[in-house]
């Protein structure tokens, strides 16, 4: 029984620009990993993200650095063990729930305890921009029932109220990627409060954020870079409302799965998230998806093109993943 590992880097470009606190991109930049083994073929993506480090060079060295173990057969405990937390685990972690779900016939969502998957309705992306801009974004997104707004510091009470005028029905969560301050933090919540906002994700700088332990929050707050795995969940008691699992960060659904669970036991809410990337990055990450109360799960939406087959999408209503993409 011989199994083989395939390392490939694919570029997929963004229809228009995707704007964040940090700055913007044109394309996305993914990273699959394929194993074969006994006539199954199992898939993985990730998004290297250069926030935590990451680069192409630097993930494909680190799923290459494994090569030899999962050759010879180990499993995800044993990657789990060989491996941290990040984009190169995920990759490999996602393609052996596939190839265990492509030999046995078994999907991975009854594997991982789910009876079946329910449809997911996800987000939609609103780029940071001037309020013009994301007005009008915002308007041909307004039958959307559920946005995400990028955001990005000064100026951000002008955006999300240009936002809600150009889509007064929509519910709206806000992403402001680290970049408030302590001192802006409880105005900008009231702004968030006022008009209707329904979360607030990561408005601190990871690490910094002891200032939302001491202030009422009008808002719910959720944790994205404050979180990766298990490990990080004790030190967000008393600052977060709820966390955002992205399988990039906790480096596969292994781990994604079990970081929802302790989280939800702890009286966290789950969101579940994403980088930019195809189809094959969101499959998984419709499992998280069930147990979560807000999903982002629109990186193809954002996409000019998207792998094939791919996971179709009925306006916001994400459909479970068909056996030939994942699972």
């Amino acid at each position: 029984m011989t199994r083989n590992l395939t390392i490939t880097v694919e570029t997929y470009p963004i229809a228009g620009r995707f704007v964040i606190s940090r700055g913007a991109k044109t394309e996305a930049v993914v990273v699959t990993a394929t194993l074969t083994e006994s006539g199954g073929v199992g898939r993985g993506e990730c998004v290297p993200y250069a926030r935590y480090g990451e680069s192409v060079d630097s993930v494909v060295a680190t799923i290459e650095s494994a090569r030899e173990a999962l050759e010879a057969g180990a499993d995800r405990a044993a990657l789990e063990r060989l491996l941290p937390a990040g984009a190169a685990r995920n990759a490999l972690d996602c393609a052996l729930w596939d190839l265990e779900a492509k030999r046995s016939g078994t999907p991975a969502s009854v594997v991982a305890g789910f009876e079946a998957l329910a449809p997911l309705m996800t987000a939609y992306t609103i780029s940071v921009g001037t309020p013009a801009e994301m007005r009008a974004a915002a308007e041909k997104a307004a039958d959307r029932p559920l946005l995400k707004i990028k955001l990005a510091g000064e100026g951000d009470e002008a955006r999300l109220a240009a936002v809600r005028a150009g889509a007064p029905d929509s519910t709206l969560i806000v992403d402001a990627n680290e970049s408030w301050e302590p001192e802006t933090l409880s105005s900008r919540l009231a702004a968030c409060a006022d008009c209707g906002v329904a979360l607030v994700e990561q408005p601190l700088a990871a690490g910094r954020d002891e200032a939302l332990a001491a202030i009422p929050r009008r808002v719910p707050v959720c944790a994205d870079e404050s979180v990766h795995d298990r490990a990080s969940l004790a030190s967000l008691k008393g600052r977060y409302d709820a966390i955002n699992v992205k399988l990039d960060k906790t480096g596969g659904l292994t781990e994604a799965l079990a970081l929802a669970r302790a989280a939800q036991e702890m009286g966290f809410s789950i969101m579940a998230g994403c980088m930019v990337g195809t189809s094959l990055a969101m499959a998984p990450a419709v499992l998280v998806g069930q147990m979560a109360v807000f999903v982002d799960l629109d990186g193809p939406l954002l996409l000019a093109r998207d792998r094939a087959p791919g996971l179709i999408y009925e306006g916001s209503i994400l459909l479970p993943p068909a056996p030939e993409l994942w699972g």
